[in-house]
């Protein structure tokens, strides 16, 4: 196991302690939002926000893992990011490598598994490498699927679904009534995290209230939860605070809860 967070001071002992273990979502994705935002705040040129939010990575993994989530879907690079200024996207694109270098042997120890969504063939070679490598050493962990979506747009990937779908109609391997939601979700990039791909719980950093182009199909039925905290300043008691919101919600998936429809007064 990871050294369990849980464990490291009273504040985070008593959040934990308020969890339900039989409600924790098996599939968390989150919009790590504030970097840039952070930095500003302390005069800190916007890369030393993507630092720091690198080392909180690093921690949110470890109290995900511990707290038995199955998968952490990071929002790391989308496709609209290649708007910012050079200066900005090389350090993004460098922070693979010295992610990686740093954490794979830990997760390695810890049973957790790297996958990548997003079209990484857009990438420097270098981070290409970073990201295959990474894939490739931690293949054989069965713990927690560490998920990042690097150059990854919604709108995009559905397209991609479509079009590969409907060359398998045109080829005679996929009969057009037989595609349901079920069918359709085997061409999405989250294929390979079934049973899993659709995320329980969507968490937004920053206090912003939009969903930006991530999983627009995959969180149909999630709930959604914004944070003002900056992901720079994010922790375990943090997540642990979103998901105590999460535990309370009254997830019905457009049904409604037994004899809610009845008459009360029959």
């Amino acid at each position: 196991m990871f050294s369990n967070i849980i464990k490291k001071d009273t504040k985070n002992r008593v959040e934990a302690a308020q969890l339900d273990p039989q409600l924790i979502p098996d599939h968390v994705a989150i919009i790590m939002d504030g970097n840039g935002r952070w930095a500003q705040n302390k005069h800190l040129p916007r890369v030393a926000g993507h630092k720091q939010g690198m080392e909180v990575v690093e921690t949110i993994t470890e109290a995900a893992s511990d707290l038995g989530i199955k998968v952490l879907s990071l929002y790391a690079f989308s496709t609209e990011n290649w708007r910012r200024p050079n200066e900005e996207v090389n350090y993004l694109m460098g922070l693979p490598n010295k992610f990686f270098s740093r954490f794979v042997p830990k997760l390695i120890r810890n049973n957790v598994r790297v996958n990548v969504i997003g079209d990484q063939s857009q990438l420097p070679e270098k981070t290409q490498e970073a990201v295959n490598n990474a894939i490739a050493d931690t293949k054989d962990c069965t713990g927690m699927v560490l998920n990042f979506a690097l150059n990854y747009g919604s709108r995009s990937e559905i397209l991609s679904a479509v079009k590969a779908a409907a060359i398998d109609v045109k080829k005679g391997r996929l009969e057009p009534e037989t595609i349901d939601e079920q069918r359709f979700s085997q061409y999405l990039m989250t294929a390979s995290l079934a049973p899993y791909g659709d995320p329980d719980l969507l968490i937004r950093t920053s206090g912003e209230q939009r969903i930006s182009n991530f999983l627009l199909w995959q969180i149909a039925y999630s709930e959604l939860v914004f944070t003002d905290v900056y992901w720079p300043d994010y922790q375990p008691e943090d997540l642990y605070q979103d998901l105590l919101v999460f535990q309370k919600r009254d997830r019905r998936f457009g049904g409604i809860k037994p004899n809610e429809g009845e008459n009360k007064n029959k």
